[in-house]
């Protein structure tokens, strides 16, 4: 009988036990709440904005901050790691990604923004929002830990700041389309100069800065990118000689210098294991022949090279390319006819024109 009530005794006690480790577990994985710093910051970043349904194009556009209250209005529940487009940190409750892409935002934006407040930011996506032909604030340059910034089609406006080159952990920066209603370009890139940014910003993946007046000769620089995945560099007036040696970085898959008019260049003999998958050089003088090597992008899914000065035969190996969906070869000087057998092999193939 002693035996017995020993037994249950220590059963009685693993359970406790058990019971407490499982409370101490759950309490250790809730999420802490929001800094009331950071929360403050957030809702004055709000309030210096109109919520505007014509400043966002976005398909699906609405108004994330519309949702944010402060404590009075939402009760002491109120945390706004839990607030639409924000991203808090799991185990110091630390606001570390803003994710406001199309989110209806209207007015201007200077350094004396809250939002640069958020020192512990790592992503910051405000595009498709209208900010009201701003610069963008040379207070950008606070946010030492950013690793994504999206300012793209967002009406920002004249010489991009110094500072944002002091954003050494980048690795995607996207201040393309932001134009005026007649399509100008509204930033500039003079003073600092695209060699200057990729000189400092050494880990980038992902460049992009179409329609963004540049107005200079790409640097060679750009070659020692050699985590760059994906470029953009359409209607920047670029003129001069495009370094051979970017077509050969060997994570590069999207390569877009569309829209240069005085861009020159040549295709260089490809390697096999080269990953490109999108190549556009449409509208400017790249020029000599297609490499037959052009045969070795295997993961090739898109080729425009319109209203360029290509000549000579246009190779064969392009039938070997079984991922290629877009080919457009218009408007250059080839000569002879591209096999109607291949084309028709291309089972993927949506569009071509070799007008």
């Amino acid at each position: 009988m002693c035996l017995f009530a020993f037994m249950c005794f220590l059963l009685l006690l693993s359970s406790f036990y058990l019971i407490m480790a499982n409370s101490n577990s759950s309490s250790s994985m809730q999420q802490p709440l929001c800094h009331d710093s950071e929360s403050s910051a957030l809702l004055q970043f709000k309030q210096t904005f109109l919520i505007n349904e014509y400043a966002s194009g976005g398909p699906s556009a609405y108004p994330k901050v519309a949702t944010w209250k402060s404590h009075r209005e939402e009760g002491e529940g109120s945390d706004c790691c839990s607030w639409d487009g924000v991203e808090c940190d799991r185990e110091t409750g630390h606001v570390i990604g803003l994710h406001l892409a199309s989110s209806y935002l209207y007015g201007s934006i200077d350094s004396s923004s809250t939002l640069f407040n958020l020192v512990h930011l790592r992503r910051l996506d405000l595009s498709d929002n209208h900010f009201n032909y701003s610069e963008i604030p040379s207070a950008v340059g606070q946010l030492s830990r950013l690793r994504s910034l999206n300012l793209s089609m967002s009406r920002f406006f004249g010489q991009i700041p110094m500072e944002l080159l002091a954003l050494s952990k980048l690795v995607f920066i996207d201040l393309s389309g932001n134009i005026d209603p007649s399509g100008n370009p509204l930033l500039k890139l003079h003073k600092p100069d695209l060699r200057n940014l990729v000189q400092n910003l050494t880990h980038l993946k992902l460049l992009y800065l179409s329609l963004v007046d540049i107005s200079s000769t790409i640097p060679y620089e750009l070659a020692n990118l050699s985590s760059l995945t994906s470029l953009g560099l359409r209607g920047c007036g670029l003129y001069g000689e495009f370094p051979m040696n970017i077509f050969r970085l060997s994570s590069l898959q999207a390569l877009s210098v569309r829209y240069n008019p005085y861009l020159i260049g040549y295709l260089p003999e490809f390697e096999n294991a080269n990953p490109l998958k999108v190549l556009f050089l449409a509208h400017t003088r790249f020029s000599g022949e297609l490499p037959t090597s052009i045969g070795r992008l295997g993961s090739l899914t898109a080729l425009d090279i319109r209203f360029c000065n290509f000549t000579g035969l246009v190779p064969s190996s392009l039938g070997h390319l079984p991922q290629l969906s877009y080919l457009d070869l218009s408007y250059n000087f080839f000569s002879g006819q591209i096999p109607s057998s291949w084309v028709n092999k291309q089972n993927s193939l949506f569009w071509v024109s070799v007008v």
